[in-house]
């Protein structure tokens, strides 16, 4: 079958070359940004990694504790850490001292930042693949207007991913390339290497954990039962024993690989213990835009209502720390106390509906993208611990489905552009904040122009309820990085602007999120869609 077949609604086509211009123009974008050489807190994170995969043997890596920033990343990213380490000696020795705390160098941040460039080959890679899988059935006589390069750029100059990797400083490009290559290669009816290239995406950051039931349930579905009826429902006699044992090698084998060490060793239960520290309470410093920024919010609003109307005695109220800035546990005043089981029970179930479509409205890659993305933004609702940065999980793909629909474009511009201006907590410093407002305004307006372009004979991608809520996006910052730091309150109350900036990020998630599910619970689907 040819690659126009595999997206019955047009996911699939003939050319990617858009990526390669574009990407050019995103890494002179980087390469200015290492001018200035900053370092921030996530410099020192993965600084620390780097020593102790490098000074220490494999029974120590996840019981080092001299830095705060201890390893709790799965072992392929600690060998991944271990490989740069044997480069970042030839740039400074230094930074591989565990004792080294918070040790910055010109030479380090450069080997830092230059690590960050090398390893977005295997995204801009993967960001090709995807194109590759994008049918132009919309007629453009301008190549900038053709799906897959606006596709290329969204993906490629994404405002996000550029401040997290290359001025925040994480490893993301990469991950998000194993991950967009993973879906590519389901797209490309290629399940095996599909599924090999997640499960090694997972022992690398688990974060993608999230996305799992989609990757699970669409490959039972597609690959495990290999034919449908004619009216589209499933032939349960087609399903394949030998095509589950393969994926079943495929997770068996890369998880002795990532885990094997560490079970012969006996310290599964510690590397588990690292990677879901769940002392370290509900939300992140920052609340991340989700519905537990929102429950937060009101318990506060609450708290404060009831002290004003003598409901609540002073002397018997916690002190505020949830919004003191530090990861840590908190106690809710007036709402019940969130436990990680509620936090999982509560993920599971908003999940469970975007599940439940995959299988039994299947659509093919379309409806698997639409699945990856729900669990995605489910997870980042309900989570435990969710950082503020797990929004491109959602982000990223959405990104493939927004170039062949107007109303996934409508939810893409607006979960991107909510998404993106909550990550401005990111760079605090006051040099960053010209820096950022002008990438985002940046990548928003062509994000909006190229879309509107593209769907400009059919409906407005946005209501003018959702207009009036993005535009109200400004007066906020205004607000949070000019007008409060002159007043008085600043002293007394620091959280407001990450607070205001949380709650109304959250309002916006959640409507997109909300908007998202019904579009797809309500879409109909034809029998020969069914039957593909």
């Amino acid at each position: 079958m040819s690659r126009r077949a595999l997206f019955p609604s047009g996911l699939c086509g003939k050319r990617g070359g858009a990526a390669s211009s574009s990407s050019r123009r995103r890494g002179v974008a980087v390469l200015f940004r290492l001018k200035a050489l900053t370092a921030h807190s996530d410099f020192e994170v993965h600084r620390n990694w780097l020593a102790i995969t490098h000074n220490l043997p494999i029974s120590q890596w996840y019981y080092e504790a001299t830095s705060e920033w201890t390893l709790d990343y799965p072992p392929f990213f600690a060998w991944f850490e271990c490989a740069l380490s044997h480069v970042a000696k030839y740039f400074d020795p230094k930074m591989l001292v565990i004792e080294n705390l918070n040790y910055t160098s010109r030479a380090t941040i450069l080997f830092q930042r230059f690590s960050v460039i090398f390893t977005d080959i295997l995204f801009i890679y993967a960001v090709r693949e995807c194109c590759r899988c994008v049918n132009g059935k919309r007629a453009a006589k301008d190549a900038l207007e053709k799906p897959t390069f606006i596709l290329a750029v969204l993906l490629l100059w994404n405002f996000g991913l550029l401040i997290v990797d290359h001025i925040h400083f994480q490893y993301n490009g990469f991950l998000f390339g194993l991950m967009l290559l993973s879906v590519a290669r389901l797209c490309q009816k290629r399940y095996l290497e599909g599924a090999l290239l997640f499960a090694v995406l997972l022992h690398f950051k688990h974060i993608y954990i999230y996305v799992a039931p989609a990757y699970g349930i669409y490959l039972l579905r597609s690959y495990c039962f290999t034919t449908n009826n004619a009216d589209g429902s499933l032939k349960w006699r087609s399903f394949s024993v030998l095509h589950v044992t393969l994926l079943g090698l495929i997770v068996c084998l890369v998880s002795a690989l990532s885990l094997g060490p560490f079970i012969v060793l006996g310290q599964l239960h510690q590397v588990i213990s690292r990677l879901f520290p769940f002392k370290r309470g509900l939300c992140h410093a920052y609340w991340a835009p989700n519905f537990w920024a929102l429950y937060n919010a009101m318990d506060k609003a609450l708290t404060i209502f009831g002290l004003k109307c003598n409901f609540l005695d002073p002397t018997k109220i916690p002190k505020a720390s949830m919004t003191g800035g530090l990861v840590q546990e908190f106690q809710h005043t007036v709402l019940p106390c969130v436990t990680p089981l509620a936090t999982l029970i509560c993920t599971f179930i908003s999940i469970l509906p975007s599940v439940f479509c995959l299988w039994f409205k299947p659509q093919g890659p379309r409806g698997f993208l639409q699945c990856l993305v729900l669990c995605a933004l489910s997870s980042f609702m309900f989570g435990w611990h969710v950082h503020e940065k797990a929004i491109l999980l959602a982000i990223l793909p959405l990104s493939l489905l927004s170039v062949q629909r107007v109303k996934d474009a409508g939810i893409y511009l607006l979960l991107t552009t909510i998404g993106h201006f909550s990550l401005f907590p990111l760079l605090f410093t006051p040099p960053e904040l010209p820096i950022k407002i002008l990438l985002m305004l940046l990548f928003t307006v062509y994000s909006f122009s190229s879309l509107n372009s593209l769907f400009r004979r059919e409906r407005p991608l946005l209501n003018w309820l959702e207009t009036i809520y993005l535009i109200q996006l400004v007066p906020l910052e205004i607000f949070c990085e000019i007008i409060f730091p002159l007043t008085p309150w600043k002293r007394h109350f620091p959280f407001v602007p990450l607070l205001l900036t949380s709650v109304y990020c959250a309002l916006g998630v959640t409507y997109a999120w909300l908007k998202l599910y019904v579009s797809v619970l309500t879409e109909r689907i034809s029998v020969r869609q069914k039957a593909e």
